[in-house]
């Protein structure tokens, strides 16, 4: 009789660095929230909730790779959460923080859109070519491209923003009307960082 498939236990997988990774995520869905409500009632405390709490999810960031490296274990499922709980942090919830602090026009949502969909090339683009970009001792020596986790000082500029009064209809530098739509000049500074995220620019990862 042929032995049975060993069953995959989730939580027999998990690291300690895992645990880290996943904080980083849920900070990341509690930004969204924070997010959400400052839309519903205008208490721009929640703006400051949800930029804390995305520097909390990049202090779980930094800290779920030093454990890996202290604990020297690391799996493709850790690597894979890792992709994951970014995406939400530095990608989903700056995009959705700009637009609850007014980067609503059509242009906006697209650049808004365009911005999380670079993060997401960006981290695609990481997990596949990671081990080709390996040094002989099995680190990745550089990125291409700038790490999604820079979104942070996009959250730390509307941060600014919402402390100085400048969101919703007083946002930095007005809005635009162009072929019926609303721009948001600020919202570029988002398009800048997408495009950065999928450059071809080598970063030394320190």
């Amino acid at each position: 009789m042929a032995d049975r498939p060993k069953r995959f236990s989730m939580i027999r997988e998990f690291h300690l660095a895992d645990w880290f990774t996943l904080g980083n995520a849920v900070c990341g869905v509690g930004a969204l929230f924070s997010a959400m409500t400052y839309l519903e009632n205008g208490d721009l405390r929640h703006v400051y909730f949800a930029a804390a709490l995305v520097l909390a999810a990049l202090i779980f960031d930094v800290l779920d790779g030093r454990v890996a490296r202290w604990r020297q274990k690391s799996s493709a499922m850790g690597r894979e959460l890792d992709s994951l709980a970014d995406v939400i942090s530095f990608g989903v919830a700056p995009a959705v923080l700009a637009y609850a602090c007014g980067m609503q026009g059509g242009w906006d949502r697209i650049v808004l859109a365009y911005f999380v969909a670079c993060g997401v090339s960006r981290l695609a683009r990481y997990n596949v070519t990671a081990e080709t970009l390996s040094g002989d001792d099995g680190k990745v020596k550089y990125f291409e491209g700038t790490p999604i986790p820079t979104s942070i000082a996009l959250v730390a500029l509307l941060a600014v923003a919402a402390a100085m009064g400048a969101v919703r209809e007083t946002l930095w530098f007005g809005q635009w009307h162009v072929a019926g739509w609303g721009l948001h000049p600020l919202v570029l500074v988002f398009a800048l960082s997408g495009s950065l995220m999928i450059s071809r620019i080598r970063i030394p990862k320190i």
